[in-house]
């Protein structure tokens, strides 16, 4: 363990890294045995997160005697489905205006209301599969702390006015109101959506992955994909793995913050890290102070924001971007966070909430997501190459593997439904950069980013100039 900052209190068992605070919990998983030799499948995925998971689930549900495969270089739920914040929400990734460019202003809204019926998806499957991921449906705040932040907060929910949201699934909350439900020191303004959820999420990921393997798919652990190869001709698609390789009809790549790792695929999505810590249980009186009795998600209207969750044994679960992007698209396997970034959250959560400022840490970790170039989500499938894929969630991905995994089920079962008509099917999206760019522009971007929100702390009740820099260049 590296030391850190005197001033931030540590739990005497304090851990950084290794794996997130979520599997800590509940601990990991057995692992399962690795591709014993060449194979033919149907479907064959690369990844098993939530979007491999729910692809595997909604296919054998809609034709059991389906021939299914998932491929994992770790254990089922190692990536970003058991790392992240725990955020089942209806926050879709990218430029809705982008998205509706493709197949209409309508379309879009579609996909928006889409995503408020996934989150109830996601709810009733762990209600009917019996999976205990500790799911409390109390809504998302967003929370206004300077001027400027209030500004950007009014304007952003006018906007979803335009784009599938009522009154009902987006308002603004009254002063009194929203100190009731959650003291957040300086807040200014909050909206609030029901549309939100906590979960834990490695539990949700363990158990889809046990629900899914007991329906028949063979789940292969301990299997790294290097390559992933087109038909050729009357041939199968193939995924080429250390050990052997496996052929199938379709081959469905579900590795988002980790498809940098395939042959051809180095710009495809860039892998951007973010990184969490979590306090010990807080004790009453503290929650006293705090309220947030509706376990709401909260998320605060920086640049460079935060992220958070009331646990359900009474932690709070923070988050954010850190060191957001590693030279080369690399990605730590350790998931051990920077000192700094530790420090930074903490400073973030004392300054949120200053009666949580006695309260220890206990663990620190990172992961990565997948963005990609215009910072858009996509799901594809091509019959002809046997090819597919879901991802580029931007951290908005665990209501939108849902969606996605849904929507590869009607694709490959060539079914023309709602879904398929979604905008986001299909999407055609350039590449990043090669190197030293990529880098560059990515630290550019979250040093304006930053400098934006030191600079409207200060004094700003206009969002800054360097964030709409930051905007330009990043694309999105």
């Amino acid at each position: 363990m590296w030391p850190v900052n005197k001033g931030i209190p540590l739990t005497s068992d304090f851990a950084n890294g290794g794996v997130s605070f979520w599997y800590r919990q509940i601990g990991l998983p057995a692992r399962r045995p690795a591709l014993p030799g060449p194979r033919d499948y149907d479907v064959a995925i690369v990844g098993g997160g939530y979007t491999g998971l729910w692809t595997a689930y909604y296919l054998k549900q809609a034709d059991p005697g389906l021939r299914i495969a998932i491929l994992e270089k770790e254990f089922a739920g190692f990536g970003a489905s058991g790392r992240n914040g725990g955020w089942l929400s209806a926050e879709f990734a990218g430029s809705r205006k982008r998205h509706a460019k493709a197949r209409g202003r309508q379309a879009m809204i579609d996909l928006q209301h889409a995503m408020f019926r996934s989150v109830d998806e996601v709810i009733e499957v762990a209600r009917t599969e019996g999976i205990d991921a500790d799911i409390h449906k109390g809504g998302l705040f967003h929370v206004a702390t300077n001027p400027a932040q209030r500004r950007r907060l009014r304007a952003g929910v006018a906007d979803l006015r335009a784009w599938g949201y009522g009154e009902d699934d987006m308002r603004l909350l009254g002063r009194d109101e929203q100190r009731e439900r959650l003291q957040v020191a300086g807040a200014l303004e909050a909206s609030y959506s029901p549309h939100g959820a906590r979960i834990q999420p490695a539990k949700l990921a363990v158990g889809l992955a046990r629900v899914v393997a007991g329906m028949g798919v063979d789940i292969f652990e301990d299997t790294t994909v290097t390559e992933i190869r087109p038909r050729q001709g009357s041939g199968a698609a193939q995924a080429v793995t250390t050990r052997e390789i496996v052929s199938a009809d379709y081959v469905i790549r579900a590795t988002e913050g980790f498809t940098a790792n395939l042959a051809g695929q180095h710009r495809q999505w860039l892998p951007m890290n973010s990184s969490m810590i979590v306090t010990e249980p807080l004790p009453p009186d503290v929650w006293k102070h705090i309220g947030w009795q509706g376990s709401e998600l909260l998320e605060d209207n920086a640049h460079a924001y935060v992220y958070a969750q009331r646990t359900a044994d009474d932690r709070i679960a923070i988050g954010g971007r850190g060191v957001p992007y590693r030279f080369g698209s690399r990605t730590d396997r350790r998931g051990v966070t920077q000192r700094q970034t530790v420090e930074l959250l903490w400073r973030m959560l004392v300054k949120l909430f200053p009666a949580a400022s006695e309260a220890r840490l206990q663990h620190a970790w990172c992961g990565v997501l997948g963005v990609p170039r215009d910072w858009c989500s996509t799901v594809h499938l091509d019959h002809a190459s046997g090819l597919g894929w879901a991802g580029g969630y931007v951290g908005s991905g665990v209501t939108t593997t849902n969606l996605a995994g849904r929507t590869l089920r009607d694709l490959v079962l060539r079914r023309d439904t709602p879904l398929t008509e979604l905008p986001w099917v299909g999407r055609q999206v350039r590449q990043w950069e090669p190197e030293p760019l990529r880098w560059t522009g990515v630290q550019l971007i979250y040093a304006l980013y930053r400098a934006a929100d030191r600079r409207e702390n200060e004094r700003g009740t206009t969002t800054s100039a360097y964030a709409h820099l930051a905007d330009l260049i990043s694309g999105r």
